[in-house]
């Protein structure tokens, strides 16, 4: 059994290759990706050559974490069933081809547990599930609060405030310094910084990747206050010391999702309290990845690219 998939041999080379699968096991299940997204955040670091050393990573590779498909073969012991539409977060079986993250191929083997069945008339916004379950990991639950200030307006700085506003949360205030990134605001508003003078943020969530912002947001926050870096970050992060010392500085980091954070999701789109409209900006056939990725990450006014794999298998 083969597939299509997006392989990176090296920084910047980038083609479409039909690769050889890794037989299914009876915990596995094979699906058919009708959608792949490409994130700009460790994507691009991937793509550039610049991502930190992470488990797994070696070129050459297959990317992609926010995939939706449809299962077509389901392992007796996987859990799942032949039919479900289903979220994907990644794949590796590829053989020799590092799966990082492995998700952006016509098909995939992968185990029924990483699986999350999503509604059908999710379609393509399913590919969204990641970046939501990812901004309600870095805000939601036991010894997290929901910011009142969010740093960045892009797909993770929407969804962010978006899910704070599901959960009940007051709505965030939002920086941007992008003109073209401050519109298409849900419930919130957004500003350039300069024009915020407030210096009594409780909880501020950086989801910018700008590692020199940090004495910025210290200046910004009240007493107590707390910091939560929700972004991927290349370079090394340092700050003054006797501002946070002044404002008793506390700072968090939000790693990746987990399955807890996609049911969570899942149940605030179901129960009409989270939307995912609005999100996807730009979209392209899988066979034409090279220019949808450069595309992604070269023009500011897209949000979210997504490759259409449908017809791939064929």
């Amino acid at each position: 059994m083969s597939a299509f998939a997006v392989v990176l041999d090296q920084p910047r080379q980038l083609a479409l290759k039909r690769l050889e699968l890794t037989p299914a096991a009876d915990a596995d299940c094979v699906v058919d990706i009708d959608f792949s997204g490409i994130s700009t955040g460790t994507e691009r670091l991937l793509w550039t050559g610049r991502m930190p050393p992470f488990p797994g990573m070696g070129y050459p590779l297959v990317p992609g974490y926010e995939s939706v498909g449809r299962v077509i073969k389901a392992g007796v012991d996987s859990g799942r069933s032949e039919g479900e539409l289903v979220f994907v977060p990644g794949a590796r079986c590829y053989g020799d081809v590092n799966g990082l993250f492995g998700g952006a191929a016509s098909r995939v083997v992968v185990p029924g547990a990483r699986l999350l069945p999503i509604p059908d008339d999710l379609g393509e916004q399913g590919v969204l599930m990641a970046l939501a379950a990812t901004a309600h990991h870095a805000i939601a639950g036991p010894g997290k609060t929901c910011p009142d200030l969010i740093v960045g307006h892009g797909v993770l700085g929407r969804l962010l405030a978006r899910v704070a506003i599901a959960l009940g949360a007051p709505a965030p205030v939002v920086w941007e310094t992008n003109p073209t990134r401050a519109v298409g605001a849900v419930g919130y508003d957004v500003f350039d910084p300069q024009t915020d003078s407030r210096a009594d943020y409780q909880v501020i969530c950086d989801v910018s990747g700008d590692s020199a912002l940090l004495d910025q947001l210290i200046a910004r926050l009240a007493r107590g206050g707390e910091i939560v870096l929700a972004g991927f970050y290349e370079a090394a992060l340092s700050f003054q010391f006797p501002p946070a010392f002044m404002r008793e500085l506390r700072m968090r980091v939000a790693a990746e999702f987990r399955e807890a954070d996609l049911i969570a999701v899942r149940g605030l789109i179901e129960a009409g309290a989270l939307s995912l409209e609005g999100l996807i900006t730009h979209r392209y056939a899988a066979t034409e990845a090279a220019t949808a990725y450069e595309t992604a990450f070269d023009d500011p006014t897209c949000l979210k690219m997504v490759l259409d794999w449908r017809g791939m298998n064929g």
